[in-house]
């Protein structure tokens, strides 16, 4: 997943002092976080928040609604006025959910793209106990043991589960799933040795790998971290074209004025591009996007299709 860079660093056209004479916006901006506080999504937005309200001149009040994989958050946005001032910051459950849930709302209809704001990679683990040294060795413990090795998860159709899938399936190994409520339960029977492996967000993984508490065998980006720059990718090890991370996107709902949805794309931009809102993601393993509304659209029709393919494929339940 590549980073826009010339949205990121590019000069903006005009001041956004210099625009106040626009309509849009005249109030407060209300931005509906599908998640909960302190988490994967949560993180990222209230980062960017400072910075974002300086550039639309109005404040933005920030409300967690999380619950049911992001999908109540994203159905009372699906049900708010058209104008830019409700807002959706959503994850990659966004591409996923129509295919595991039934809900009075497609996400394709509903929303219009506004901008993808961060990618949060996963990094696969394992205990520092664990014979395994390399995904290599891994792969060929799995093939061995049909079905005996485990992996945790903080959810079914979890960012972790599917990425764990994905690989599996392009490996032609099985292993047992073991979902839990969140990553904390899962995290912890991993660094205890009773689950073989997990994939975890670099912010949830990053200080137990660094304390030598947990040892990486991968991660799920396209190219190495600068973070983490002796942990190879999966698709180095075997994989080509290997690649699932968890990422925020922000989104309207659908018919929202395309003047609005540009004003609330640069504010994301103009965030990313501070320099110590980049150096807070690079210290919590977050990478900054900022992609245009149009990016957005393509980047999440392809996540669609092929989290969509790997769901129905896995035979993947929420029951």
């Amino acid at each position: 997943m590549l980073l826009h860079r010339r949205a990121l660093l590019g000069s903006l056209a005009l001041p956004f002092a210099a625009q106040a004479q626009d309509a849009y916006p005249n109030r407060p901006v209300r931005i509906v976080i599908g998640w909960t506080p302190g988490g994967g999504v949560d993180v990222p937005v209230r980062l960017l928040l400072p910075r974002m309200q300086e550039a639309l001149g109005q404040p933005i009040v920030a409300e967690n609604r999380g619950g049911a994989s992001g999908s109540i958050g994203a159905t009372a946005v699906s049900q708010a006025v058209a104008d830019g001032y409700t807002v959706l910051a959503d994850a990659a459950a966004h591409a996923s959910n129509n295919v595991l849930m039934n809900l009075p709302f497609q996400y394709a209809q509903a929303f219009t793209p506004v901008s993808q704001i961060s990618v949060l990679p996963h990094m696969l683990v394992v205990a520092p106990s664990s014979p395994v040294r390399t995904l290599a060795e891994l792969i060929a413990l799995a093939k061995a043991r049909p079905g005996e090795l485990t992996y945790a998860s903080s959810g079914i159709a979890a960012g972790p589960h599917l990425a764990s899938a994905l690989l599996l399936r392009q490996a032609g190994a099985t292993a047992t799933h073991v979902p839990y409520r969140g990553s904390a339960g899962a995290m912890a029977d991993v660094l205890a040795g009773n689950v073989s492996f997990t994939f975890s967000t670099i912010p949830a993984v990053s200080p137990l790998v660094k304390e030598g508490r947990l040892r990486a065998l991968a991660v799920s980006t396209s190219h190495r971290l600068e973070s983490f720059p002796n942990v190879p990718t999966v698709a180095e090890q075997g994989f080509p074209g290997f690649e699932l991370n968890e990422w925020v996107a922000l989104w309207a709902p659908a018919g929202t004025p395309a003047a609005a949805v540009e004003k609330l794309h640069q504010a994301v931009v103009f965030a990313l591009r501070d320099p110590a809102v980049r150096q807070r993601y690079a210290d919590i393993g977050i990478l900054p996007v900022g992609g245009s509304p149009a990016e957005l659209a393509s980047f999440v029709a392809r996540e669609r299709q092929r989290l969509g393919d790997l769901i129905r494929a896995e035979n993947i339940r929420l029951d």
